[in-house]
């Protein structure tokens, strides 16, 4: 007896002859309950599937694999200087088995393999080792489900691949880059005699750990260095040409002490022409200020996790936080309707201890001491932070201004982690190819990558713009640039990690704000 192919009700039988005898349905019938079940058992058990098995994806109809704990990536994972985690970030956790799952009707979830990397491409069609079963199921479900649950953590498989050149980096950033214009941010750093063009004395806004030329540093080689693009020229800032072209404007920068990092590096480069009048109402991390000559304002939104977050400790900010993976943080989100230019980034913080929430319902964590929850690595929230921030933005109504991704600056500690003596005393850049993106800055590279290219095609049906601020292939250059020591006197009885997170002021962030004069005049050209 014949069965029909997997695109037909499994274990419905054929009929071959119209003057079958009468007895042929209850054979039918025998066979369907007793020969199916003995060659297909796992029909029996399909409603029984555990929900770590399946995740239904939360981006534009498109099934994504799952985000597994990656034991190598686990090593070396820098925490930000300024925040020290309650556990060190090179510690690697035991891999624990979720507990109390709730089981979920196959028939509405779509499926997704196993996968041995993370957060490679989508899977567009069922894999052909899903049993007939699963095939059923992925094609029956046909409406979107919203609760996410996270499975058990699985170690990576640790292929040796060869890590991406400079060309196969540049091949990633393509798909969402203005193919109109020359690409700024592929090229290399190039010797400059001139600079810097501000110094510790001549700005006020140069925080104390990023103050590399008042504790001491010796070098002042890493001051003399300029970004040159391969294709077109890049003009060192202007900050008179910078002010008539913001002149009307508001800027915002949305993410973590990086963030800040650049926007203290744009108050100092026009302080050559004016210093702004700081109107912050507050005195914590969100900061505001004004350039009346030019009604041009600049603010600082405080989110290092950009969507919604809270302390699990309000009076200690070493402990884990909680967050929110897809609620909006609406301190920012509400506040930026307004702005003509929002530059949004993220990326330390995301090696910190952390409980995952979705639908309000803690889904996994991050170096989290408990055993009965999903242990996930830092690509699962950061993909879904992302995620979330840009959808908040598409969602305003009142927002019309353009938004810049600016992309993770990477961290360069070298001869151990950063709580194990790590340090960075490079004394000038590193040539072209001579280091690689690779490891989690890679993988966060190419997340960053991922979401800004649905939130492009989100964008073109709201009418907003999104824009790629690439600073992580020169960054990557610049181990040269960190406060390292230099960024507090000496004190032999407090041992303090080195700062190879945050940039020198003046230093190689200056080069954000070359970059951003061009990006503008881009958008006022068009």
């Amino acid at each position: 007896m014949k069965f029909q192919s997997s695109e037909l009700p499994i274990g419905k039988p054929q009929t071959r002859r119209k003057t079958a005898p009468k007895l042929a349905p209850l054979v039918a019938i025998i066979i369907l309950f007793t020969i199916i079940p003995i060659y297909y058992p796992s029909i029996r058990y399909s409603s029984q599937k555990k929900i770590s098995e399946v995740i239904y994806s939360n981006s534009e109809d498109i099934i994504q694999p799952l985000d597994h704990l990656d034991n190598d990536l686990q090593v070396n994972h820098p925490c930000p200087v300024e925040d020290v985690p309650t556990q060190p970030c090179n510690v690697p956790i035991k891999e624990e088995k979720p507990e109390n799952l709730p089981e979920k009707d196959v028939k509405s979830t779509k499926f997704v393999t196993k996968s041995d990397a993370t957060d490679k491409k989508v899977l567009t069609e069922p894999r052909k080792k899903l049993e007939r079963h699963d095939q059923r199921a992925r094609k029956k479900s046909g409406h979107r489900q919203h609760d996410f649950t996270v499975p058990k953590a699985v170690p990576q498989k640790t292929d040796q691949k060869k890590p991406p050149s400079d060309s196969n980096i540049r091949s990633l950033s393509s798909e969402v880059s203005d193919s109109e214009y020359c690409n700024l941010f592929s090229g290399e750093w190039v010797k400059n005699p001139e600079g810097p063009y501000y110094t510790n004395d001549t700005c006020y806004a140069i925080q104390q750990h990023q103050n590399c030329l008042k504790f001491g540093r010796p070098d002042t080689d890493f001051l003399k260095w300029m970004w040159k693009p391969d294709a077109c020229e890049l003009p060192i800032f202007d900050p008179s040409q910078f002010l008539e072209l913001v002149k009307g404007k508001s800027l915002a920068f949305v993410g973590d002490s990086v963030a800040r990092n650049h926007m203290q590096s744009l108050i100092c480069l026009l302080s050559r022409v004016i210093y702004p009048e700081d109107i912050s109402e507050t005195q914590d991390e969100n900061r505001r200020w004004i350039y009346k000559d030019y009604d041009f304002n600049i603010s600082m939104f405080w989110a290092p996790y950009l969507v919604r977050t809270e302390k699990t400790d309000p009076n200690d900010v070493t402990q884990p936080f909680n967050l929110y993976l897809d609620e909006f943080d609406e301190f920012w989100t509400n506040q930026i309707h307004g702005f003509d230019y929002v530059i949004i980034s993220a990326g330390h913080w995301f090696f910190r201890p952390t409980m995952f929430y979705l639908n309000r319902r803690l889904v996994g964590c991050l170096y989290c001491p408990q055993s009965n929850v999903s242990h996930v690595n830092s690509y699962f929230s950061y993909r879904r932070a992302f995620r979330t921030a840009f959808r908040a933005i598409n969602s305003l109504e009142n927002y019309k201004g353009v938004t810049f991704l600016r992309t993770f600056a990477p961290s360069h500690f070298e001869n151990g982690p950063w709580d194990k003596g790590g340090d960075c005393v490079r004394t000038k850049p590193f040539k072209r190819n001579e280091k690689v993106l690779e490891d989690y800055n890679l993988e966060f590279y190419k997340i960053q990558l991922d979401e800004l290219k649905i939130a492009q095609r989100a964008g073109r049906r709201t009418g907003l713009k999104f824009r790629l601020f690439d600073a992580t292939q020169p960054m990557l250059l610049r181990p040269d640039g960190h406060p390292s020591k230099y960024g507090r006197w000496p004190n032999p009885n407090v041992t303090v990690p080195d700062d190879c997170v945050h940039w020198c002021l003046p230093g190689p962030i200056d080069a954000w704000n070359d970059f951003l004069v061009e990006l503008l005049k881009r958008e006022v050209g068009d």
